[in-house]
């Protein structure tokens, strides 16, 4: 899943985009609307689109601007056409009311008053929220309410997987993560976004063990994709949907 929506042209997409995001390579500073950055581990030239409409372009090692701007030039079409789909893509309601369609595990749910109780509360799907006041902007009670469910639900879906895949993990974290879906470090501490729930089962469960393949494999080599197919066949799906959904998401 950089950013969860970011594009990135090597030629072609990189698979697995919006899972794992390295340091950013430092900036040489804009120019026709395009950060320029020097990266010192870069093979190639590079040019991505991030979720904020910023256009990047990674200069490698041993490259030059005056390349650089060449590489960007070749590849304008492909980088007007991204930011089309960007622009054209749907957006999560900045406010939400009664009415308001958000992402619930997966499906696109109406915000309802809940008929029963005294307390106001609201109905997504088959789950009740209480929220403060119905008359006010519902999100940010609603975020709450969601990630303190997260905090209950993923890691019990990630020690299941460990279990499963017998995988030797240390810790299960959710965090407000702003630029990944979830990460694993050597010492197998996996870290997963709370905005995880808001996806169907099986994104939610590729996360997961995408990031347990990488106590196999700590990095996207062929060998760390092989892995992750071996335990879940239909990745490229879910980095499909991932793609397509991710705008109401908020990543």
């Amino acid at each position: 899943m950089t950013d969860a929506e970011q594009q990135d042209w090597f030629g072609q997409f990189a698979p697995g985009h919006g899972v794992h995001r390295a340091p950013p390579p430092k900036a040489e500073g804009p120019r026709d609307g395009i950060v320029f950055r020097r990266s010192p581990t870069a093979r190639n030239y590079r040019l991505s689109l991030g979720r904020d409409g910023v256009a990047v372009a990674t200069i490698p090692v041993r490259g030059s601007m005056r390349e650089a701007e060449r590489f960007v030039e070749r590849n304008r079409t492909w980088l007007e056409r991204a930011r089309e789909r960007q622009r054209s893509r749907p957006r999560a309601a900045d406010v939400w009311t009664l009415g308001t369609r958000v992402l619930w595990r997966g499906d696109l749910a109406e915000i309802r008053r809940a008929t029963d109780g005294e307390r106001p509360s609201v109905c997504l799907g088959a789950d009740v929220f209480r929220v403060p006041r119905l008359e006010d902007d519902l999100r940010p009670a609603l975020h709450a309410r969601f990630i303190r469910l997260a905090k209950v639900e993923l890691p019990a879906r990630a020690w299941e997987l460990a279990a499963t895949t017998r995988m030797n993990v240390t810790r299960v974290t959710v965090r407000d993560q702003r630029s990944r879906w979830g990460s694993c470090t050597a010492a197998g501490v996996v870290s997963l976004n709370w905005r995880l729930i808001l996806t169907p089962e099986s994104v939610r469960d590729y996360i997961i063990l995408h990031e347990l393949m990488h106590l196999r494999e700590m990095n996207h080599s062929r060998r760390f994709w092989a892995c992750v197919g071996e335990v879940f066949p239909a990745w490229r799906e879910a980095e499909a949907w991932i793609k397509r959904n991710a705008g109401y998401t908020g990543l």
